[in-house]
């Protein structure tokens, strides 16, 4: 049976991993045949956004304690993850994704990305292990991966245009639909850049994994 890591940035959507995203690649995994394993990194998050209202709390979480929530517990340090042990990779989206991960959310072009998190990824990579990203994460895989590798965030030109300045190439991508580069074994999944229901974003998450699987 294929095993896949998911990288999680925290629970909840402005300041962590995107909940419903998250739930729906661990529900397609499993659906498809494979298992999944949930890493966070053992860090401190960005800040802390109230969801009901929107403001930053004045108090911190730390995004692995944070990112438990959704695992139910079943979650290890990132710094534990060992790759070899592992057939792909997934990466949800939500706002942690460009706090956390990286500050991609406050420096665009001129963002930074966690040591950690990038090595993780690189090593998937190195070993010839497909990466799925979706919604924001695509946004980072011109930190990640070589220069030219297909990315999208959906058709957001801003985004799209900071996503292709770090060295990706951006591609427009259907909420419901999937791009992959086949030379580097990546696929991106719009999700809730452009998904306005759970429906929505699950047509392009069930396809990424599909694939995702395909290629492990």
């Amino acid at each position: 049976m294929k095993k896949i890591a998911i990288i999680l940035s925290g629970c909840g959507v402005f300041d962590g991993a995107e909940i419903h995203e998250t739930v729906l690649t661990m529900l397609h995994i499993e659906q498809l045949g494979a298992q999944y394993e949930c890493f966070a990194p053992n860090l401190n998050q960005h800040h802390v956004i109230n969801h009901l209202n929107g403001e930053t709390q004045q108090d911190s979480r730390n995004i692995l304690i944070e990112a438990a929530r959704i695992a139910r517990g079943n979650i290890h340090d990132l710094a534990t993850l060992n790759t070899s042990h592992f057939d792909a990779l997934v990466v949800p989206g939500g706002f942690g994704v460009a706090k956390n991960l990286s500050d991609f959310a406050f420096s665009g072009a001129n963002s930074t990305i966690l040591d950690i998190f990038k090595a993780a990824c690189q090593e998937f990579s190195q070993q010839n292990k497909p990466i799925a990203y979706l919604c924001i994460a695509p946004a980072l895989i011109g930190h990640i991966h070589p220069q030219g590798t297909l990315t999208t965030i959906g058709n957001d030109p801003d985004t799209a245009l900071a996503a292709e300045q770090l060295g990706a190439k951006h591609v427009d991508c259907a909420a419901n639909d999937i791009v992959i580069d086949l030379q580097q074994k990546v696929i991106c999944t719009p999700a809730y850049m452009l998904a306005n229901s759970i429906s929505e974003a699950s047509e392009g998450i069930v396809k990424a994994i599909t694939q995702l699987i395909d290629m492990a």
